[in-house]
């Protein structure tokens, strides 16, 4: 029988401030940008030489389109979960969390723009919200919808394997 002295386990005063994130919380956080991260750049990107990253779903370049390059059968898709580039085992995939040579983005300029990974410490991969690439607040960033991922940006951005 607890002590009538001591607050109880699950008493608002034992509890931490609604603001604290527990280790637990800021792991579960940081999985869901992550997550975040991946379906951006899995809806706006487009794989393979000169495909392009915008809402274009008839273009066989564009990943939007599934009977193009967005294709889950195409072999160079980052849709395929079998080939080199959409596969969870490949160093070159893009959907690898460990993945270290994951593809290059690059904007119709030539500027590069991260690399398209879920590796969420890699200092270039658009998964890393602390990164230059993949911080929402970073104008380099695709994650930036007030940067170079505007949505309206009719600019594409560019899938280019290693």
């Amino acid at each position: 029988m607890p002590n009538r002295s001591e607050p109880a386990m699950n008493h608002p005063s034992r509890l931490p401030p609604h603001n604290a994130q527990t280790p637990i919380a800021l792991r579960r956080s940081l999985g869901l940008t992550a997550l975040y991260a991946l379906s951006v750049c899995a809806a706006l990107l487009a794989y393979s030489p000169g495909a392009q990253s915008q809402n274009c779903p008839y273009d066989p370049r564009c990943i939007n389109n599934p009977y193009g390059a967005g294709s889950p059968y195409n072999p160079d898709s980052v849709n395929n979960p079998y080939g080199p580039y959409g596969s969870p085992y490949s160093n070159k995939s893009a959907n690898n969390p460990y993945a270290t040579d994951a593809p290059k983005l690059f904007d119709s300029d030539g500027n590069y723009r991260g690399r398209l990974s879920s590796n969420p410490y890699d200092p270039d991969s658009t998964s890393n919200p602390y990164g230059r690439y993949g911080s929402p607040y970073s104008p380099d960033s695709i994650n930036n919808p007030y940067g170079a991922g505007n949505p309206y940006n009719p600019d594409p951005i560019y899938v280019v394997p290693q």
